[in-house]
């Protein structure tokens, strides 16, 4: 360690033996470099703030019906591009920049120059951008920062109206190729059925489900005849036990409604529904709400029941009572029953609905007849006519989605063109100081009498190692690895002592004078005043 300090204390005394030199030196390095930044052109730097607003109100209103575009990627894409050499040329071209250029050459140099002097600055996830331009001439550069502005609004609603004519021409395009197509699938399924007419499928069945629905049909139609067919027996019979007329003086036993063990139609649903209210007692209570339900359809039946029979009591009554006038005289025989003649209209009507009802069996047997002969052709007619109908149904459903697509296609465009989909709001104008903001010639100083000292550092260095001095016995005898006797000191006369601290002050007078200079060029500087 006291070998470095020796080391490092002779360095210092051989830069101290040649102060001279590298006081010079740096008086020359800063004069030279002061004047030299005094002399540098003023740099102004005009700049604009545009906000790039992706948040429109249209958007979640036309969700679903727009094509939905990613509009952050859009202005990411168009802040990456906006410095790209076409828009370069076209500021050159704005700016009348380009009638500088004799060449091409000088033309690339230009727009070289451009691009190092602009700088587009984001203020992060808030699509606040900065553009900013340093240029000599105040006017100009704000030519090119509103030249860069205007193109950053123009590309983005450019690309997006070239986007939308696009996919409008090629929506129509396929519109009309599928619109034709679906024209002609539309002639082919007429046609087959103009020549296939009476054995196309109806409600979407094919000939085998038809025909099993047609012979559930005849089977129920078969149970209805015979169903009538036993009510029509029912009330024949019942016929044959009364009296078309009652007799002078003699009622026949038809008259008196409780001994004529009438019946009537409410009687069997009556009795349904007593059998229904037996089993459902037998599952559950009498509070069950079906139980409840039941007795009450019951009740009402009943009351449908006395109803009748009243009515009936009341005819059979009254012409009981013809019988005889007030005085007791007879009347002449031959009063119609008037149950006799409701049983035979009701036999009339069930003998008409037995007619209708064989008629109806017939058209069944014969349709199933005929649908039985067809049973080997139908079934490749109805294959030709579902591939017609897929092949129809396909183009159909692809011209739908692309008539809807269009649509869609065209509420984009529309709603590009309001431009609420992406919206520019120019928050700062493009702007110049009044002051220049450039060169920084305060630190360009400083940086000039940094160097400047250790320009002169490094000059009494090197001097020092080109001319070596032995500064004390030790280090003599290491270079010269000779025994140092002894040594001489050297008496300095007053004069000479006098001449030193005269040359020591000279010297702080002289270096201190280089730093008020710099001082002074500083705090000028800073109040905005130049020497040049």
């Amino acid at each position: 360690m006291h070998d470095i300090v020796e080391q490092l204390l002779g360095y210092l005394r051989g830069i101290w033996r040649y102060r001279w030199y590298a006081l010079g030196l740096a008086w020359i390095v800063c004069i030279a470099g002061w004047v030299g930044v005094q002399r540098l052109p003023d740099q102004f730097e005009a700049s604009a703030r545009v906000y790039v607003d992706t948040q429109s109100i249209l958007r979640p209103l036309l969700r679903g019906l727009t094509v939905d575009v990613n509009t952050d990627s859009q202005v990411q894409l168009m802040t990456r591009t906006l410095l790209s050499r076409p828009n370069l040329e076209k500021v050159a071209r704005m700016t009348d920049l380009d009638l500088k250029a004799r060449d091409t050459k000088q033309m690339d140099e230009l727009i070289d120059g451009l691009a190092k002097n602009i700088s587009l600055r984001s203020a992060g996830r808030e699509n606040l951008y900065s553009i900013v331009y340093q240029d000599r001439d105040p006017q100009f550069a704000k030519k090119v920062v509103q030249s860069l502005l205007t193109i950053f609004v123009e590309n983005a609603l450019g690309e997006t109206r070239q986007d939308s004519d696009s996919a409008q021409r090629f929506l129509d395009k396929q519109i009309a190729e599928y619109e034709a197509r679906l024209l002609a699938a539309e002639e082919r399924v007429k046609t087959f059925k103009r020549q296939n007419v009476g054995v196309m499928p109806d409600s979407g069945q094919d000939h085998y489900a038809r025909m099993q629905t047609l012979s559930g049909q005849l089977a129920a139609a078969r149970l209805e005849l015979r169903e009538s067919e036993q009510r029509r027996d029912a009330l024949s019979q019942q016929i044959e036990g009364e009296l078309p007329t009652f007799g002078y003086g003699n009622r026949s036993p038809a008259a008196d409604p409780k001994r004529a063990n009438i019946t009537l139609p409410v009687d069997a649903r009556i009795q349904g529904m007593q059998e229904r209210l037996d089993q459902l007692l037998l599952q559950f209570t009498d509070k069950h709400p079906d139980v409840i339900a039941v007795r009450q359809t019951l009740a009402d039946l009943k009351k449908q029941r006395d109803a009748e029979m009243a009515e009936i009591t009341r005819s059979m009554t009254a012409t009981a009572s013809a019988e005889n006038d007030g005085n007791g005289m007879p009347v002449p025989a031959g009063v119609s029953n008037p149950l006799y003649q409701q049983l035979k209209l009701t036999l009339s009507q069930e003998e008409a609905n037995i007619a209708a009802i064989k008629v109806r069996v017939q058209e069944y047997e014969s349709r199933l007849t005929e649908m039985q002969k067809l049973v080997n052709s139908v079934p490749e007619i109805e294959a030709q006519l579902k591939a017609l109908n897929r092949d129809y149904e396909v183009t159909r459903q692809n011209y739908d989605q692309l008539l809807a697509r269009r649509e869609s296609a065209r509420l984009s465009q529309q709603a590009g063109q309001t431009n609420e989909d992406i919206r520019f709001k120019v928050i700062d104008p493009p702007r110049v100081p009044n002051t220049p903001t450039g060169p920084n010639r305060l630190a360009l100083m400083t940086t000039v009498f940094v160097a400047g000292l250790g320009a002169g550092l490094v000059l009494a260095f090197l001097m020092s190692q080109l001319r070596p001095t032995f500064d004390n016995r030790r280090i003599l005898t290491e270079i010269t690895s000779l025994p140092v006797l002894g040594s001489v000191s050297m008496i300095v006369s007053p004069q000479v002592l006098r001449r030193q601290k005269i040359g020591l002050i000279s010297y702080a007078g002289i270096g201190a004078m280089l730093v008020i200079v710099y001082a002074g060029l500083a705090v000028a500087q800073a109040t905005g005043y130049r020497f040049l």
